[in-house]
């Protein structure tokens, strides 16, 4: 709740960024009521006033609300200037952290919520800083009893909670999942900002360091359920999807374990098995795609590689990353569409003879443009619900997963009224 020492319900960290001006339009979309009043009082927050106050100008113009700007706080505060973030930290319940790339500047975001007792929200997809997260300031978080929760955008929330709901949704034990993700534009394609582009040059230059901080947490392996679930080839054919597929290289597999590794050691819940890809289309996609995976690896394993990745994404990217981002158009044009295939037990089977699965289904979530509509909308539903359902978040703080601290919450419900649909789509017994 609002207090005199903490008159805002949320902040919006980096409000002025190129992914932060749309979280706060969304924010600004959520806080008015059918009846037109204003529900939490909240602020934005960075290092210019003037980039600030356009931001909130131009948002009142899209929106149809003109007293905006004098309804919403402004707070100066700096990366580069702990005591502002403390300032910024100690005015708020929760922090929706939209300043990246996160293994840059992530971590004095959260050192400051944690030290002031503010839950934070973020939209990393950055499994170095993630996990890193989790060692350094769990047990501090959970002293603390704030919620740090990383990855709460697009595409982790859709995977994460579509595993969670495939779980809810299939009557018996699941035990495997492999989700494939479609992206849709239109007529003038597709394009994403640069910063997501620099988190993935940085993160793929830096995987040794991963792979240490994995190696030294020393964790022992959940138990598999059912057969292992079997890598696929690099380039494979769906056939419910009619389209080739290559993995996918972002952080949810990573999150994912981290969300059955929670449910299986808090809630006692069957781990899942999990595998994501990208649909591609057809084979003159896949072959595209092929050359600049290849271009993109071979780059970034040296430092000049990584600065001219950085220095031009348009040309190595192929177009589909730039400085400026996508326009309007592009963004009312594109949609997303996650499909999940699982596979399992009816309860009268029994598993532990590693017998073939004996049910399957399929489920599916679906919404608008991924970078710029879905990902504020999950992270603002993502705020609501640890503002308003504290009773069925985990009884104590801690840094988690999205589907570790949403599994029994009614966000799912929530992204459902907000036009990121859940559905199942089929389901059989074999």
């Amino acid at each position: 709740m609002a207090t005199a020492q903490r008159p805002f319900h949320l902040v919006v960290f980096g409000a002025s960024g190129f992914t932060g001006q749309f979280v706060t339009e969304e924010v600004a979309r959520e806080q008015v009521d059918p009846e037109g009043n204003r529900r939490l009082p909240w602020a934005v927050a960075g290092r210019s006033r003037e980039k600030l106050q356009g931001v909130l100008e131009r948002a009142a113009l899209k929106l149809g609300r003109p007293t905006l700007s004098s309804e919403v706080g402004i707070i100066i505060c700096d990366i580069a200037n702990p005591a502002s973030l403390d300032e910024m930290a100690k005015q708020a319940t929760l922090v929706l952290n939209c300043v990246g790339p996160y293994r840059f500047y992530g971590e004095p975001v959260v050192k400051a919520c944690v030290e002031n007792g503010t839950s934070c929200i973020d939209i990393s997809g950055e499994p170095q800083f993630l996990e890193l997260m989790y060692w350094k300031y769990n047990e501090k978080a959970a002293e603390k009893g704030v919620y740090i929760i990383g990855s709460s955008g697009f595409d982790s929330i859709p995977a994460d909670l579509g595993v969670i709901y495939t779980r809810n949704k299939m009557k018996g034990t699941l035990t495997a999942v492999e989700s494939y993700l479609a992206v849709h534009s239109g007529p003038e394609g597709m394009c994403i900002h640069d910063g997501t582009w620099k988190s993935a040059v940085c993160g793929f230059g830096d995987q040794s360091n991963l792979k240490k901080l994995r190696n030294q947490s020393n964790l022992k392996p959940i138990p598999i359920v059912g057969p292992k679930l079997k890598r696929r080839w690099p380039v494979s054919y769906c056939r419910e999807l009619s389209s080739y597929s290559i993995p996918f290289l972002g952080s949810d597999v990573s999150v994912v374990k981290r969300t059955q590794r929670y449910l299986y050691e808090n809630l006692d819940q069957s781990p899942v098995q999990y595998a994501a890809y990208v649909a591609v289309g057809g084979i003159t996609s896949v072959i595209k795609l092929m050359f600049a995976g290849l271009f993109f690896l071979f780059f970034v394993r040296f430092g000049i590689g990584r600065q001219l990745l950085i220095k031009f994404p348009w040309l190595f990217s192929f177009g589909y990353f730039s400085k400026q981002g996508p326009t309007q158009k592009q963004i009312d044009a594109s949609s997303f569409t996650m499909t999940f295939f699982g596979q399992g037990y009816s309860p009268d089977f029994c598993p532990a003879d590693k017998n073939k699965p004996n049910i399957r289904i399929c489920t599916q979530v679906k919404g608008p443009e991924p970078g710029y509509v879905t990902t504020p909308i999950a992270m603002v539903q993502a705020a609501m619900t640890l503002l308003n359902d504290a009773s069925d978040l985990p009884k104590a703080g801690g840094v988690f997963t999205p589907g570790a601290a949403f599994s029994r919450t009614k966000l799912i419900d929530r992204l459902n009224r907000c036009g990121i649909e859940f559905s199942v789509i089929s389901s059989s017994e074999v």
